[in-house]
């Protein structure tokens, strides 16, 4: 996501298994529990939301990753706005976060899903640098809007379109699966697409399914559509928003493995 980071721990901690006990290759792409599919009834959006246990502004909000059942990566972030339309969370410097033990290194240096199809992985501490994210989750879509400011001179750097399945959300996080394709909007509103190449990879791994790629493609009219337009979230109203002065970068919480 053309961010920095820095190693705040070096020691490894296995990723935790939802069921306990040894970790068993399975062929499926995500292991349970299931995530909803194109013939999900919208009643699970009223599921999503959590009726009459909304999130307020400045709880912290595990951002997660979870791949074949597992843990794959955790940011903890502060809750900005919560209703049945959008979830939106910020993530600052400073946090201390988890993730596959070489994620902090780079793409050229870490590894990717595909090398642990049938293997298991460590996760280790890191903290997140430099930039300042703000990200919109909308229901059901296969796609998350994050906008990107350098943090110190608050420098608005693009909107980030991240590909994913559909978040669910229980009392302490939003889980999703990263699937691996990007497309980076300047603020001119020209665009360039990114990771290609691991979306391929991805999709030859077995880690994609059909049905993920046909929703990542109906998704794409929609989302230049909104740029075309200027709709939001690219109407501009979330360039000038800046965190409440008050909070503070967020620790991993205790709760961050519990699936």
């Amino acid at each position: 996501m053309g961010v920095s980071f820095v190693i705040l721990i070096l020691n490894i901690i296995p990723a935790p298994n939802i069921a306990g006990g040894r970790f068993d290759s399975v062929p499926n792409p995500v292991s349970a529990p299931s995530w909803p599919t194109r013939n999900s009834s919208t009643k699970s959006i009223a599921t999503q939301k959590k009726a009459n246990n909304m999130w307020k502004p400045g709880d912290v909000i595990s951002w997660r990753g979870i791949y074949r059942g597992r843990i794959w990566h955790v940011q903890p972030t502060l809750l900005v706005k919560d209703n049945p339309a959008e979830i939106v969370v910020t993530l600052l410097p400073g946090t201390e976060c988890i993730a596959e033990e070489t994620y902090p290194k780079g793409k050229k240096n870490g590894q990717r899903r595909w090398y642990f199809v049938d293997q298991d992985w460590q996760l280790a501490k890191y903290t997140w640098q430099t930039n300042r994210l703000l990200l919109i989750f909308e229901p059901e879509k296969y796609y998350s809007t994050i906008l990107f400011w350098d943090h110190q001179s608050n420098e608005f750097l693009c909107y980030y379109i991240n590909f994913q399945l559909p978040f669910r959300r229980n009392d302490y996080a939003v889980d999703t699966l990263d699937l691996d394709l990007d497309l980076i909007i300047h603020p001119d509103f020209t665009y360039e697409w990114k990771d290609e190449d691991d979306y391929q990879k991805a999709i030859e791994h077995g880690l994609i399914t059909p049905e993920w790629m046909e929703c990542i493609e109906e998704a794409k009219p929609e989302i230049f559509h909104r740029l075309e337009k200027r709709q939001y979230p690219f109407d501009g109203s979330w360039l000038e928003w800046k965190p409440d002065p008050n909070w503070t970068s967020p620790s991993l919480p205790e709760n961050w493995d519990k699936i």
